[in-house]
């Protein structure tokens, strides 16, 4: 903790890559965790282009789920205790694959969403798009008027990311002094792939209470939660700061 703590007050540059464990704290099952499957259907089934042309009222109905479950959910101290380190690194970068908004809700602000969001729906065919409130879409207004149908602004299983995201992403963590990576399991490609392969100089710090794929890899392990971690290391950094200032 004290090696972390040493290369954060003297980073000008700071990469975060967020996962699903941050906010099971706030009430929100990881998403291969307890809960994976969704009634009879596995969960990548249903996040995926073939499982909406199937039957894009089951998808929107696990969505619309989702979305209410988000409306309910409040940002927990982890969330909150990155908002704060971002207004004491001059470059700060928080990247996250989760959709649930709790970072942006937090007062976090340079966020990249590299899966997407459910505060809309985007046409398939025209890209419009519409928010969505807490309840989510109405499954009688899955139509757009152009002809398409309207589908949450998510990346799903076998598409791409953004190329905007993802190039904002890879330049954040390659410029990055630490690089904290929290609440995520590293599985999902290529969105783990920003906390080992993209910078050379990063002191990398893991923050997950169970081992995962790159514990073997990273500089620095936290077994603990993000909520419990997160505050204390972020104080400290903090306090630093206000008495060098």
């Amino acid at each position: 903790m004290e090696d972390l703590l040493s290369r954060l007050r003297s980073a000008r540059s700071v990469f975060v890559l967020t996962g699903s464990g941050i906010s099971a704290e706030s009430g929100l099952p990881t998403f291969r965790g307890v809960g994976g499957l969704w009634r009879t259907h596995r969960v990548e089934e249903l996040a995926s282009p073939e499982g909406f042309g199937r039957d894009p009222h089951l998808v929107w109905t696990w969505y619309n789920e989702r979305k209410a479950a988000h409306h309910r959910a409040k940002p927990n101290a982890g969330h909150y205790a990155l908002a704060q380190l971002e207004t004491t690194i001059a470059d700060f970068t928080l990247c996250t694959q989760n959709v649930d908004s709790l970072h942006l809700r937090a007062g976090s602000r340079n966020i990249i969403e590299l899966h997407g969001n459910l505060r809309e729906a985007r046409c398939t065919r025209c890209d419009v798009r519409r928010p969505l409130d807490g309840a989510g879409l109405p499954l009688d207004e899955l139509h757009h008027s152009c002809g398409g149908l309207f589908r949450p602004n998510i990346v799903w299983f076998g598409e791409p990311l953004p190329r905007a995201p993802w190039r904002r992403a890879r330049v954040g963590a390659a410029q990055a002094d630490v690089i904290l990576v929290v609440g995520t399991s590293a599985v999902v490609y290529p969105a783990a792939s920003l906390a080992t392969r993209y910078s050379a100089k990063a002191y990398i710090a893991e923050i997950n209470p169970e081992d995962t794929a790159i514990s073997g890899r990273v500089d620095c392990v936290i077994r603990e939660t993000a909520a419990s971690a997160l505050p204390k290391i972020v104080k400290a950094v903090s306090l630093n700061s206000r008495a060098d200032g």
